[in-house]
C-alpha cells in the first residue's frame, strides 16, 4: 500500500527525521498520493500477476535475516564468498556491525531494521550526506513514518546486494523510497516495471502517480493507452480512485477514443467515488459539487441526441436551464451560447499495416465455406489493433459475415462477429473489435477470420514478411490454424488496421 501520511505536496522539502535540513542537499521527498477507497486497495489488484501471493515480503526479509546471522557463526565467514558482493549481500539486514537503526512505517506497523552507514553511504547520495555530510546525523535510531517497510527493505536489497526484487504489491511504494533517497536505477527499474505491466485497468491510476514522480515516459505511455482505449479505462475501477487534477487532464483530452455518453457515466461514478471520500451524502447535487469545473469538461452537446435524452438529461446532475440550451444546441438554427464544449473530440487516427503488395482474383477461387483464414504478426513496439481490413467480392456487390479472433498463445484476447457490405471493388472493408486489443512487442500473435459468403473473393499476393508502417514494424508468419490456405504470400486477412 502507498502510504496514506504522504498527502501533502512536499517535494520541496525534506520529512523529518530523513537526509537532515541541510540547504545543500537535493528535495528528497516526493509527493506521492494514496489510493483511496473505503476498502483500501493492494497494488496486486492493479497490477494482477498469475503467480500465488507470496509471504508478506518483510517476513522473507526478516528470514534472510535470520539466514545470515546464522551463516555469520563461522569465525571465517568472509572466506566463504569470493566477491565483495557476496559479503556485502550476508550483512543485508543484519545486526552484525550495524551501527544505525531505522524505524521504518507508520505508528503502529513499524518496522525496525537494521543498517551501516558505510554500506549506505555509498549507495545513496542521500545517505551519504545523513551519514557524513556537514549536517551528519548521529543519532543511532531514525524514524521514516513515510516510507513502506517492504519498500525500505527492497531499496536496501539493492543497495547492499545489487538486486532488484519488485513485486506488484510494493512496486510504487519502492518508487517513492527509491525517489526519495536518489536511487536512480533502481528507480528506473520501477519505472519498467510498470510499463510492462500497463493496461486500460490501471493507467488512470499511473498517470496520476507518473505525474507525481515526474516520470515523463511513463506519463506518455499511459496517455498511449488512455487515448487507445479510453472507454476500458473510464470503465475501470481504478478511474475513480485518481485525484482530481488527473480527472481534469483525462476529461479535456482531444484524442480520448470514446463516446461522449462513457466519459459522462464515467465522470458520474468517480464523483460518486469522491463524495464517499469526502464523507458527503451521496445525492444529484453532491456530485455536481465535486465535479465543480469539470463538468463542463464533458462535452456533452457533441453526445448523439438519443444518449443525451436518455442519459445525461435524466441524470440530474444539469441544470434545467443547462438540459434546455442543449435541446436547443440539437435543434435550433440559432445556437445558444453554454460553458460545455462543442466541439467533438478528435480521437486518434487508425493506421493500417497492408501485407500485400498486389491483389487478384481467378475464377474457383477464393472461396471460403467457413474455413478460417489466420496469419501471425508481431511488433516491435506496444500497439492496439482495433480490427483488420478485409477483401470482398470479385464477382459484383455482396454481403459477408465475418467472425474475427485475436489470440496470444492460443489464449483469446478480442472477437467480434459481424456483417460487411462488399461493392465488388478491390478495397478492404474494416471489422473492428469492440474495443482495440493491447499488442506487445517481440510477441508472436494470431490474427484469425472466418467468413461466410457465397461469392468469389479477392485475394493478396506477393506478401512481405515485414512491415513498416511510421513508427512500427510488423513482422509476418504463417499460422497452423489457417485452414483455407492463407499464409505469409498470399491470401486473406490484407490488413491490420491498428493505433500506435
Amino acid at each position: 500500500m502507498l502510504p496514506e501520511s504522504v498527502k501533502g505536496k512536499s517535494s520541496k522539502s525534506a520529512k523529518k527525521g530523513n537526509a537532515s535540513g541541510s540547504s545543500k542537499l537535493p528535495p528528497v521527498c516526493y509527493e506521492i498520493i494514496t489510493l483511496r477507497s473505503k476498502k483500501k486497495k493492494m497494488e496486486a489488484d492493479i497490477f494482477p500477476s498469475k503467480k500465488p501471493e507470496s509471504t508478506n515480503t518483510v517476513q522473507q526479509y526478516q528470514q534472510q535475516n535470520l539466514n545470515n546471522n546464522n551463516t555469520i557463526q563461522n569465525c571465517n565467514w568472509q572466506g566463504l564468498y569470493s566477491t565483495i558482493r557476496e559479503r556485502n549481500s550476508v550483512m543485508f539486514n543484519n545486526e552484525l556491525m550495524a551501527d544505525v537503526h531505522f524505524v521504518v512505517g507508520q505508528p503502529g506497523r513499524t518496522q525496525r531494521l537494521p543498517g551501516h552507514r558505510y554500506v549506505l553511504a555509498v549507495g545513496s547520495s542521500v545517505f551519504h550526506a545523513m551519514f557524513y555530510g556537514e549536517l551528519a546525523e548521529n543519532d543511532d535510531e531514525i524514524h521514516i513514518p513515510d516510507v513502506e517497510p517492504a519498500a525500505f527493505l527492497a531499496m536496501l536489497k539493492y543497495i547492499y546486494c545489487d538486486e532488484i526484487d519488485l513485486s506488484a504489491d510494493t512496486v510504487l511504494a519502492t518508487l517513492y523510497a527509491a525517489k526519495k533517497y536518489i536511487v536512480p536505477h533502481l528507480a528506473r527499474a520501477c519505472v519498467n516495471f510498470l510499463e510492462t505491466s500497463l493496461s486500460a485497468k490501471n493507467a488512470c491510476v499511473l498517470l496520476s502517480q507518473s505525474c507525481l514522480f515526474e516520470e515523463p515516459e511513463l506519463t506518455q505511455r499511459c496517455w498511449e493507452v488512455i487515448d487507445a482505449q479510453a472507454e476500458l479505462a473510464l470503465c475501470s475501477e481504478g478511474f475513480c480512485d485518481i485525484d482530481t487534477q488527473t480527472l481534469e487532464s483525462i476529461l479535456q483530452r482531444e484524442t480520448l477514443n470514446a463516446k461522449e455518453i462513457v466519459v459522462f457515466e464515467a465522470a458520474l461514478s468517480w464523483a460518486e467515488a469522491e463524495c464517499q471520500r469526502q464523507d458527503l451524502t451521496l445525492s444529484t447535487d453532491n456530485r455536481r459539487k465535486v465535479l465543480g469545473k469539470a463538468m463542463y469538461l464533458i462535452r456533452i452537446p457533441t453526445m448523439a441526441l438519443d444518449d443525451f435524452a436518455n442519459g445525461a438529461a435524466q441524470s440530474g446532475v444539469l441544470t434545467l436551464n443547462e438540459t434546455n440550451d442543449i435541446f436547443l444546441w440539437y435543434t435550433a438554427a440559432k445556437k445558444p451560447e453554454m460553458q460545455f464544449v462543442s466541439m467533438p473530440r478528435k480521437g486518434l487516427t487508425p493506421q493500417r499495416c497492408h501485407r500485400f503488395q498486389s491483389c487478384a482474383y481467378r475464377s474457383n477461387q477464393w472461396r471460403y465455406r467457413g474455413r478460417c483464414d489466420s496469419i501471425q504478426f508481431a511488433v516491435d513496439k506496444r500497439v492496439f489493433i482495433a480490427g483488420f481490413g478485409l477483401y470482398g467480392s470479385s464477382c459484383g456487390s455482396a454481403e459477408y459475415t465475418a467472425k474475427i479472433e485475436l489470440k496470444r498463445q492460443g489464449v483469446l484476447l478480442g472477437q467480434q462477429l459481424s456483417k460487411y457490405f462488399s461493392d465488388g471493388s478491390s478495397n478492404t472493408f474494416p471489422v473492428c473489435f469492440e474495443y482495440p486489443v493491447q499488442i506487445e512487442p517481440d510477441t508472436f500473435y494470431t490474427a484469425s477470420v472466418v467468413l461466410d459468403g457465397n461469392e468469389l473473393s479477392y485475394f493478396g499476393q506477393e506478401g512481405m514478411t515485414e512491415v513498416q508502417c511510421g513508427k512500427v514494424t510488423f513482422q509476418f508468419q504463417c499460422s497452423s490454424d489457417s485452414t483455407n490456405g492463407t499464409g505469409v504470400q498470399g491470401g486473406q486477412i490484407p490488413e491490420l488496421i491498428f493505433y500506435a
